[in-house]
Parts: C-alpha cells; sequence; structure tokens
C-alpha cells in the first residue's frame, strides 16, 4: 500500500520485461524439456530459462555455485534438488532440504513430472514445460507472466491498471458505477520476520485463493504489490462493494491460516472507492481507495471503510 501498509516492500513495483530468448534449433521430443522461473523475489529472474539435459544427465538445483541452476534465497538448500530422466520422463528428486521440494503444492520426496506442472523450490516457482510444443508453451508461459502473479495466480498490476483505465472510461460514459476495493493483510512483515518468507508466502496465496472464491463475472482481482490486493467492480454500487469487502475480510479473519503445524494469525484491512466525476485515471482512482485502506489501519485494522 502506497501510504499504509505493514511492509516497505514495494515488490514488483517496478516495471519489468520480460524478454523472450528461443531455444537453439527446431524443438524435439525432450530435447527442449525446460524450466521456467514464474515467480522469484527477485523480478530480473522472472521468465528466465533453464534446458534439461536431452540426453538425461542430472541437474542440481540449489544455493551452491556448482549446481546447473543456482538460486541465491537463504530459503534454498546448498544442493536443494535434483532433476533426472529416467526414459521418457523426467523425475525431481529433494535432497533431504531444508524447506522441502512441492510439486503443484505437494511436498515430494521425488516425483515424476507432467507438463505444466509448477515446482516450488524455496521461494522459487518453476513451470515444467515438455513435448514437441515447448516452444509455443514457453510463448505462452511469458504472455501469461504479463498479466499473472506466478505465486498468487491473481491478476498483476499492469492487467490491473490497464483495466481500470478502460473501465473508468466505460463508466463515465454510460454513468453506471464503478468501485474499487483495496485491502492490505495485517503486520504482514511480522508473519515474515517470525514464521519465515515461505510461510508468508503460504499466506499470500491462501488468501487469494479465499478472494477468489467471491468473485463474480467482470470482477478482476489483482495482486497489487507486496501483501496488498484489489478487487474492481464494475456496475457495482458503493453499498454493495462494501458488502462484498466486509464478507471477505470476515472469511480471512475466521481461516484457520496453518504453515508447518503452525497457526498463523491473518487479518485485513480494506477500502472502499467509488469513481467520480473527478476521477480520470487509474492512479487517482487507486489512490481514493489506498486513502480509504489508510483509515482503516488508523482504526485499529481488520476493518473496512469507504
Amino acid at each position: 500500500m502506497s501510504s499504509g501498509s505493514d511492509d516497505g516492500n514495494d515488490w514488483q513495483a517496478r516495471t519489468h520485461v520480460i524478454r523472450y530468448s528461443p531455444a537453439t534449433g527446431k524443438p524435439k521430443d525432450n530435447g527442449n524439456d525446460c524450466l521456467v522461473i514464474i515467480y522469484s523475489r527477485d523480478v530480473n529472474q522472472l521468465g528466465r530459462r533453464f534446458v534439461l539435459d536431452s540426453k538425461g544427465a542430472v541437474s542440481t538445483v540449489g544455493r551452491g555455485a556448482d549446481n546447473a541452476v543456482v538460486l541465491d534465497s537463504e530459503t534454498c538448500s546448498r544442493k536443494h534438488a535434483s532433476f533426472e530422466r529416467k526414459g521418457e520422463v523426467w523425475w525431481i528428486t529433494d535432497n533431504e532440504s531444508t524447506n522441502g521440494t512441492y510439486v503443484n503444492d505437494e511436498s515430494v520426496r521425488s516425483n515424476a513430472l507432467r507438463r505444466g506442472d509448477l515446482i516450488k523450490i524455496g521461494d522459487t516457482i518453476f513451470k515444467y514445460l515438455s513435448g514437441s510444443d515447448v516452444e509455443a508453451e514457453f510463448i505462452q508461459t511469458i504472455g501469461e507472466l504479463m498479466v499473472t502473479d506466478g505465486l498468487t495466480r491473481a491478476h498483476n498490476r499492469r492487467y490491473l491498471t490497464d483495466h481500470l483505465e478502460t473501465e473508468l472510461q466505460r463508466s463515465r460514459r454510460y454513468r453506471r458505477p464503478l468501485t474499487l476495493i483495496m485491502f492490505d493483510l495485517d503486520k504482514f512483515k511480522g508473519i515474515n520476520d517470525n514464521y519465515g518468507h515461505l510461510a508468508g508466502d503460504h499466506v499470500l496465496k491462501e488468501t487469494a485463493s479465499l478472494v477468489k472464491q467471491h468473485l463474480a463475472e467482470g470482477m478482476v482481482f489483482a495482486r497489487y504489490g507486496g501483501e496488498e490486493f484489489a478487487l474492481l467492480l464494475p456496475e457495482t454500487p458503493l453499498e454493495k462493494a462494501v458488502d462484498l469487502a466486509e464478507k471477505i475480510r470476515v472469511g480471512i479473519f475466521e481461516h484457520v491460516f496453518m504453515f508447518e503445524g503452525m497457526r498463523l494469525p491473518v487479518s485485513m484491512s480494506m477500502g472502499v472507492a467509488i469513481a467520480g466525476e473527478h476521477m480520470h485515471t487509474a492512479e487517482e482512482f487507486i489512490k481514493a481507495a489506498d486513502e480509504k485502506l489508510y483509515k482503516a489501519k488508523h482504526a485499529g485494522r481488520n476493518c473496512v471503510r469507504y
């Protein structure tokens, strides 16, 4: 949050250009199987591709410089996991890492990979691409990264601001209500500091999953930055938006967030604004909702202000 965030993290605040770098040669079955980073705390890593050895040689991932894929993160073990091809299938094996290896959110010891699997190693998420159309898969993945947050699978800030501009114009033209909810996890920095960044990632991902249960057609849900989210509601008057915000707030507060056997304290502050005739840009609309969110923080948190 620009004014009242509990964590000064400017995650994804900068524009990040994801560059497309085609693999050499024509794609072949298993020949260009690869891992693509779709989530990392270092935005410069997004979209980076690691081609797996077509001959099936073992490739390792870890913090140590001797790994085929080096991840500079304290959440990653020195030699965290290994990739090895058995027959026509790539397998991932966790090398007794401190924080474990996950495939599609499931902790694994050794697991066969299928195209499209999401692999979490420390606080980095890879997507496994495979097959004769791997190049097309890669292009599609890069396209998704341009509009989607890799961790929560909500839309990203860029997608939100683009749609805000469009919906503001539509709202003024047809004189239809347009509301925006900005919401922020309370004391999120304390979760990262006391339980670790992996716990923080877990809370962000589960929060997004809970919010998605309330979405209706036409709504735009996005991770705005760090622990802050936004929900754009076309054709929605202020009263209905406030009711929805309150339902989401209560749902988050009453939900039991567990991470490695520990219950995490999670609540959310929310600000709701309605587009007015004086609003001409996405930044102005976001600022209006952010000011309401700031009031919610100063009212004691875990509340809705509008």
